[in-house]
């Protein structure tokens, strides 16, 4: 880890903060290098259930740092994350100020966003000559009516978080400054539940775009095998009888 990216553990979820607010909390190789070992630490470590993704000084990500771009060109941990995200556990962006080009596609890998009133979300490339190529070109129309996406892509405008919210990408709207601690209660809750069965839920949402019935059944069946054959199954409806909170083994 570097001074360019903290981690805290609280409550079983990792707190992974962003922190170059002199830069708009941009991303260089240091940040890349930073969030590349905060994510490989939340999936390997057993105890930490979810990640929370914010930014330092009230700025969530202004996106790549452009002069470093043009030195090396985009980092190469930051782009395996920005295509595949965190392969095994739910990561929550709390988005403070704005989410901008890359740092939006940072949020995006994210399974869920909490934003604060008067941020604002965009993919501005196409000012600079270039395109949202780290996923945002890709996901917001997964995410968004694709004309909105459309509308955001070839003009570089943003959209606030108000309307984010009305139109789903965000989860949950907050004061500025109540961001980590609403995606902190979230957490607590995804806590409360079986690692395995969010870890199936979470692996079925994020498949189930464009796919056909057929296709979603045959894709859920080994983990309907996976989850309904595991202890945790067991010790869930056990608790439940005996009015106790369950002990999860995540087996």
């Amino acid at each position: 880890m570097n001074d360019e990216v903290l981690t805290e553990v609280r409550d079983g979820a990792l707190l992974v903060t962003i922190n170059r607010p002199s830069a708009r909390n941009a991303i260089d190789n240091a940040v890349s290098d930073g969030l590349t070992a905060a994510f490989e630490r939340l999936n390997s470590d057993d105890s930490l259930r979810v990640g929370i993704l914010t930014g330092a000084g009230g700025i969530f990500c202004s996106g790549m740092d452009l002069k470093a771009f043009a030195k090396t060109g985009m980092p190469e941990g930051i782009g395996r994350f920005m295509r595949h995200g965190s392969p095994d556990k739910p990561v929550i962006a709390a988005v403070e100020g704005y989410a901008l080009a890359g740092g939006l596609e940072l949020a995006l890998t994210c399974d869920l966003i909490i934003a604060a009133e008067g941020a604002k979300f965009g993919i501005p490339e196409a000012k600079v000559g270039l395109f949202a190529a780290g996923g945002g070109v890709l996901r917001l129309p997964q995410r968004l009516p694709t004309n909105v996406a459309m509308e955001m892509a070839i003009t570089a405008e943003p959209i606030t978080a108000e309307r984010a919210f009305q139109l789903g990408l965000v989860t949950r709207l907050v004061e500025p400054g109540a961001t980590v601690e609403q995606a902190l209660e979230l957490a607590r809750s995804v806590a409360r539940c079986a690692p395995l069965s969010v870890q199936a839920s979470r692996k079925i949402v994020r498949y189930v775009a464009g796919r056909s019935d057929d296709d979603l059944w045959a894709y859920q069946g080994p983990l309907v095998k996976q989850v309904f054959r595991s202890q945790d199954s067991k010790e869930g409806p056990r608790a439940f009888a005996e009015k106790r909170r369950p002990e999860w083994s995540g087996q």
